[in-house]
């Protein structure tokens, strides 16, 4: 678990500030960041249910009563439809989707087909799994596909991925390397986003390679078939 998790859990239901009672969304947030300083209160809104706000806390929701006094953990589920919607999983989904769009200007953008589909991926370049997704993608049609270079396996990966990041056509170069084994010649090195993407891939928890998320926020898992991904894109109609 990590500390931010651990952090997190601990104050569920727990008492913060007695006494403080401004209700405005900016004074609730400031009241927070006091109190964890060390942790990003990126928003604070209203939820679904009267009287509660939701709390973007370092990438994860939470929930507080108009106070401040207390710290609600878990899913808000709307019981209105069967089978009952998960309203906090979705705000997620859109946080994450949000996120990898303000940032794809650091991946590698493919487009098949007319595109209409997104998927977003944190790959390694000596990552076997994301070889063999490489293949799987191959055999798609109709989608755009947003690839966060994630060198985790070693230094030559590093290299690789500033050498792919460097080169005239990025997405060529990747699929190269991918498909082929040929890395871009002449060892070019220049400014690149991995640090960044790296940041991204901890706020997400991706610990290993390849990550594969859906345009509307839904991650997947690592290797997947492209049947298995055709399916996940159909269940969200």
């Amino acid at each position: 678990m990590t500390t931010k998790n651990a952090v997190i859990g601990s104050i569920a239901l727990w008492a913060l500030f007695a006494g403080w009672a401004a209700a405005d969304e900016g004074g609730i947030r400031r009241a927070l960041q006091a109190r964890f300083p060390t942790m990003v209160v990126e928003s604070v809104t209203e939820s679904p249910l009267a009287g509660l706000y939701e709390v973007v806390l370092d990438g994860e929701i939470v929930y507080t009563d108009e106070k401040a006094q207390y710290f609600i953990g878990g899913n808000i589920f709307d019981i209105r439809t069967l089978p009952p919607r998960n309203v906090t999983r979705e705000r997620l989904n859109q946080l994450t989707v949000k996120s990898f769009m303000d940032a794809r200007d650091l991946a590698i953008k493919r487009v098949r087909g007319n595109g209409t589909r997104t998927l977003f991926t944190f790959e390694d370049p000596n990552c076997g799994y994301c070889k063999a997704l490489q293949g799987e993608l191959a055999k798609m049609d109709d989608v755009t596909i947003y690839t966060f270079l994630t060198p985790i396996l070693s230094q030559d990966s590093v290299e690789k991925s500033v050498a792919v990041w460097c080169a005239k056509d990025r997405a060529a170069a990747w699929e190269e390397l991918m498909s082929r084994g040929v890395v871009p010649e002449g060892g070019q090195s220049c400014p690149n986003p991995l640090d960044r993407i790296a940041a991204i891939a901890r706020r997400f928890q991706i610990q290993s390679t390849p990550a594969i998320f859906l345009g509307d926020g839904r991650h997947i898992g690592g290797m997947r078939s492209a049947v298995d991904i055709e399916k996940a894109f159909a269940a969200a109609r």
